[in-house]
């Protein structure tokens, strides 16, 4: 309890403090880090199917993909360490989130400031003229491909693709957010896998506190995390909530 003790109080006293989110947070919420065994990768070679090359050539069958991606997201909801991250924001003890999931759980539990580093499945772009659409415009539960309406090309995700670049402005704010942060919370990733590995590495040679939240110790734990809090996001965020509240 001494390192829940010492994070809140860390946290009361921060100015700018950020977190980054990775799958581990949302593993609670049922959604598997495609990764792992069960994964969405199982079922579909990232390679041909999570390649924006594979898209433009065959979009189709992408889609075939796509639907699954957005029907797992599309059912999950926010968990308590979703919740959790919210009331930080609403306290006004943390500026941002800055997550690698796709799945727009921070912002259904009410999270104003949120980067969708690598996108968000609620979002549909043409890749064409670059209208942008809400998923929510088109009945894909008839697993029918939805096409832009300004010229007729078949549309895709936001989510970042293989071979796709960070978006540009999400690069610069999380880059800003981490520049300037006193505190970050790493949660549910083990941010070896970059760009967005860079952030806590930026913060804290800038002087940053890392506060990592994982089940299992990462290779973070050992090279750069300031206190490690073992245990699902689930049980551990709102645990310490009840200490920032004493």
């Amino acid at each position: 309890m001494d390192d829940y003790r010492k994070t809140a109080d860390i946290i009361r006293k921060s100015k700018n403090m950020i977190a980054l989110t990775g799958a581990g947070i949302s593993v609670e919420s049922g959604i598997p880090d495609f990764r792992s065994a069960g994964g969405l990768w199982d079922r579909y070679d990232p390679a041909v199917y999570a390649s924006i090359d594979s898209f433009r050539k065959n979009p189709e069958k992408v889609w075939n993909m796509i639907f699954e991606m957005i029907e797992i997201t599309s059912r999950a909801k926010p968990n308590k360490a979703h919740y959790a991250l919210a009331e930080l924001e609403k306290l006004k003890l943390l500026k941002a989130i800055i997550t690698q999931n796709i799945d727009n759980l921070h912002q259904e539990a009410g999270s104003s400031n949120v980067i969708d580093y690598h996108g968000n499945t609620k979002n549909l772009v043409c890749m064409s003229c670059h209208s942008e659409y809400d998923v929510s415009d088109f009945s894909l539960a008839e697993k029918k491909i939805p096409c832009c309406g300004s010229c007729g090309r078949i549309l895709k995700p936001s989510v970042i693709f293989f071979g796709e670049n960070i978006p540009q402005q999400a690069m610069y704010s999380s880059q800003r957010y981490a520049e300037n942060a006193d505190v970050v919370l790493v949660i549910g990733t083990s941010a070896i896998v970059y760009p967005a590995a860079g952030i806590p590495r930026t913060a804290k040679i800038n002087g940053a506190v890392i506060i990592e939240f994982n089940l299992e110790r990462t290779e973070l734990t050992s090279g750069l995390t300031d206190i490690f809090i073992q245990g699902s996001a689930g049980r551990t965020l709102p645990e310490l909530l009840k200490y920032i509240s004493q």
